[in-house]
């Protein structure tokens, strides 16, 4: 007489490895999901602090968000101060770290690779005066919108767009 054997079947083991290699692929699917939403947040986040910077540098500025492009006293450029109130470079490059992209504060216009800051003198050639706007690309999927960026501007709008919506030189999110 034969002993009884305890063990599984290699039909049963192949079963749970199969069972196994289901759920993590729906599990690692999920989270690659959640990662986008969190890094979206982060981006959304950033650029609702800079709204909120953008105003204190503004009345410590004089009441305006530029005194010259590129210089010390430009809301977007590294650096920028009024009165020791720091401009919104910092939430700019938070902006850009959670988003991946690269950081662009010229008056270039913006795309779906860089984090895009705008802000116009009080006067010149610049269309609308004393303005700014920042656009960030977005890495989660949104119906309806194809290479989704999110734009924030000193006129208080906060909208999801499709693709870059600032042009050279533009302060304000279309």
């Amino acid at each position: 007489m034969r002993p009884l054997s305890r063990g599984f079947t290699l039909i049963e083991l192949l079963v749970v490895i199969a069972i196994i290699g289901i759920l993590s692929s729906v599990v690692l699917a999920s989270l690659n999901t959640a990662r986008s939403k969190g890094n979206d947040a982060a981006v959304r986040s950033n650029l609702a602090n800079a709204r909120a910077q953008a105003e204190l540098f503004y009345d410590d500025n004089g009441d305006k968000y530029v005194g010259t492009v590129g210089s010390s006293n430009d809301l977007c450029a590294p650096g920028a101060t009024a009165n020791g109130t720091q401009g919104i470079y910092q939430f700019v490059t938070g902006a850009a770290s959670a988003s991946g992209a690269a950081v662009n504060t010229t008056i270039n216009a913006g795309d779906a690779s860089h984090v895009t800051c705008h802000a116009t003198p009080s006067s010149g050639s610049y269309n609308p005066f004393n303005a700014w706007a920042v656009e960030a690309p977005l890495k989660g999927t949104y119906p309806g919108y194809t290479s989704p960026m999110y734009c924030v501007d000193s006129s208080g709008i906060a909208v999801i767009t499709s693709g870059s919506t600032l042009a050279k030189q533009d302060a304000a999110c279309n």
